[in-house]
């Protein structure tokens, strides 16, 4: 068997329909759009994935007998009051304790001194002071660039606040326009669709539920681990209580990286707030029991209809998907995975089921 004939294999196999070719050119122009005009579309995109969120519950009070437009109204309302909290009271609390962290790393660069030096006495074989001079060098020079950066984002920054005003004032615009016209603009996508579309069909009503079911249940996961570690945070008396627990609340994103990375900033301000002792491991235990309820209990709960990836495929969809498209990437990178799969596993079912149809149609006109 020749490399050309394995290829006139597989080409008669996925591409011998005229609709997988299309479906073809309609996801490599889709990845091609995001990968190059993202930054441009960032406002039309984010507005869609906001809208796509709130259309849950739009459809729920239309359920209900709730007219369509006030449903529209009531959710949207919604969205503008978590919106104006979050910027009003969440943002201003963030972005004050951030300022104290980085004006309270110098004391906490010298605590960290301290501890070593500790170590090293109580150490002596284990630790040198060479090992130890050679930690506080690398620290120092961590803590110098992360200065710099810092530095670096505030003054970049200054150039984004009409950017950041075109946020705030285009995307409430655009999901509000989304939710009210959601009928007449899924109409004319579809219009702009082959007739013949048995494959693309397929292949959404089986990303369809998944993929709102993944991204609704990510966001509720985000507030409750979020505010769980807030609360229990605040009833140790832990610094950047606030800070520490969005941190948390956006670990989950990442599936298994995520929970270790945050691990390191609470311990760090646990461990030089309270020091090595009996409050230090209650806050340890305390965020454990948080992340062991998170991946055993709450989990299990909201994504009852998880897809099934096995965890390389998971963390190799974060780390590609991630690198391409930063943080939706990362946020998109299992319902991304799962599309490829359904893919996979739908086009060659949708190409044989469409060439069955096919046959019938014309077995009927022969007779």
């Amino acid at each position: 068997m020749t490399l050309r004939s394995v290829f006139r294999g597989w080409v008669d196999h996925y591409l011998s329909d005229e609709e997988a070719v299309i479906l073809l050119i309609m996801l490599v122009l889709g990845f091609a759009v995001v990968i190059w005009l993202g930054k441009m579309l960032a406002p039309f995109l984010t507005a869609l994935v906001i809208a796509f969120l709130l259309q849950g519950a739009v459809n729920a009070l239309t359920r209900r007998r709730v007219p369509h437009f006030l449903a529209v109204m009531l959710v949207y309302l919604a969205f503008i009051g978590v919106l104006l909290a979050m910027a009003l009271i969440l943002m201003p609390l963030i972005w004050n304790q951030l300022v104290n962290l980085v004006q309270e790393t110098p004391r906490m660069f010298a605590s960290g001194q301290e501890l070593l030096d500790d170590l090293q006495t109580r150490y002596p074989q284990l630790v040198t002071p060479d090992q130890i001079q050679a930690w506080i060098g690398m620290a120092g020079r961590e803590v110098t660039q992360l200065g710099q950066r810092a530095l670096t984002l505030s003054l970049a920054s200054l150039g984004n606040v009409v950017a950041l005003i075109v946020y705030l004032v285009l995307v409430p615009i655009l999901v509000f326009f989304m939710l009210k016209d959601r009928d007449r603009l899924v109409g004319f996508t579809v219009s702009l669709l082959p007739k013949n579309r048995g494959l693309m069909t397929r292949v959404w009503q089986e990303m369809d539920d998944q993929i709102a079911n993944y991204v609704r249940g990510k966001f509720t996961e985000i507030i409750i681990v979020g505010g769980v570690a807030f609360f229990t945070f605040m009833f140790f008396g832990l610094p950047y209580s606030a800070l520490l627990a969005v941190l948390v609340g956006l670990s989950v994103l990442v599936p298994y990286i995520g929970a270790a990375v945050a691990t390191l900033p609470v311990a760090a301000v646990a461990g030089f707030h309270f020091g090595l002792g009996d409050q230090f491991l209650y806050v340890i235990i305390a965020y454990g029991v948080i992340q062991a309820l998170d991946g055993n209990v709450l989990v299990p709960v909201l994504f009852s209809e998880a897809v099934n990836l096995h965890p390389v495929s998971i963390i190799l969809a974060v780390l590609f998907f991630g690198g391409v498209w930063g943080f939706w990437g990362i946020f998109f990178a299992i319902p991304l995975a799962t599309l490829l799969k359904a893919l996979v596993y739908a086009w060659p079912r949708g190409i044989q089921q469409r060439r069955q149809e096919v046959s019938k149609e014309e077995e009927t006109v022969e007779t």
